[in-house]
């Protein structure tokens, strides 16, 4: 050989050597200079020349980092195919409810305290963030270290058991339930947190609440309860995937339930706060039309969620399976 080819292959062996286990080198070193020569003489001996059949050699073995995690067993990557699989769906899993209920929790408890609806709602997105990063921090670490050492977890392996069940078209959409969700979760907010600002001041500077303050000691509390129930029957909603008469009977119990109670106080002028209705010159004329609206508005909307997912449900028991239903 050359002092180019020599050069070359000392070079080749030491970068791998190096990352090697050092009670493992001579032997790694003897197989991979044997399996050089071997693979540089079958070069030659097609008429080569030996410069060039050492260089094309070495390219073909590729980098040498990592020809040397393969004679070591070291994985490259962070997570591989052994886990990959159950290190996602968890990932999915536990980022699909936990920031979002953190950060609205947070949400909550910052606006009953600092009543400051601005910095309730950056400290309900930031704790969302925080918490959303903990999670993918620490299920990536921990399938990282499974992955590097030789303990078996004891998690389930697949079966065909473990096949879902030919998929059907969804009536009820993720999008759907993620923006009904989101949007419960808001009023409910509204609702609470207009006991403690609100855009309108009473003579002496303080937030005047919309609504009558005296509806904390029953009605507002189960409006609220309302509502999260309401979230509660999204979530089967999405889960059962299609309409059903059950959901329907749910959900139009809901509705009602929300509505008809605002209806009746808007009727009984029991809705809004008189604080309030003084502080923006709200005329005893106008606002019975207010709660009139209000009345009439509330049984109206009650009568076209009632028929709506009565029709959706109506739909959904007559067409047969795996056709193409009618969308959320």
């Amino acid at each position: 050989m050359t002092t180019q080819t020599t050069t070359l292959t000392d070079r080749y062996v030491h970068a791998v050597l190096r990352s090697v286990p050092e009670d493992r080198r001579d032997d790694i070193g003897r197989e991979l200079r044997a399996s050089i020569a071997d693979m540089v003489e079958a070069r030659t001996d097609a008429g080569e020349p030996e410069a060039d059949a050492e260089r094309g050699v070495l390219t073909e073995l590729g980098d040498p980092g990592l020809l040397a995690a393969q004679y070591a067993d070291r994985p490259l990557h962070l997570i591989g195919p052994r886990y990959f699989l159950t290190y996602w769906r968890l990932l999915l899993r536990l980022l699909a409810w936990i920031p979002a209920t953190v950060a609205v929790v947070v949400l909550t408890v910052s606006m009953i305290v600092e009543q400051d609806s601005a910095k309730a709602i950056g400290d309900g997105i930031s704790a969302g963030f925080q918490v959303a990063f903990h999670i993918l921090f620490w299920s990536t670490l921990t399938f990282a270290i499974l992955e590097r050492v030789d303990v078996d977890p004891g998690l389930p392996g697949w079966t065909v058991d473990s096949l879902p069940e030919a998929p059907e078209e969804r009536q009820i959409t993720l999008v759907d339930t993620v923006a009904s969700v989101v949007f419960i979760g808001f009023f409910i907010v509204v609702l609470i947190g207009q006991n403690f600002r609100s855009w309108v001041q009473g003579p002496n500077g303080d937030d005047v609440a919309p609504l009558d303050p005296d509806l904390w000691s029953g009605w507002l509390p189960f409006l609220i309860g309302v509502l999260v129930v309401n979230i509660a029957v999204e979530v089967w909603k999405y889960r059962v995937g299609r309409w059903t008469w059950p959901l329907a009977g749910a959900m139009s119990a809901v509705s009602a339930a929300f509505a008809l109670p605002i209806g009746w106080l808007a009727w009984n002028e029991s809705l809004f706060n008189p604080a309030f209705v003084d502080a923006v010159g709200m005329s005893e004329k106008v606002l019975g039309y207010v709660n009139d609206g209000v009345a009439a508005g509330a049984v109206v909307i009650v009568l076209i969620e009632v028929a709506d997912v009565v029709w959706k449900a109506h739909q959904a028991g007559s067409a047969p399976r795996g056709s193409t239903p009618i969308a959320a």
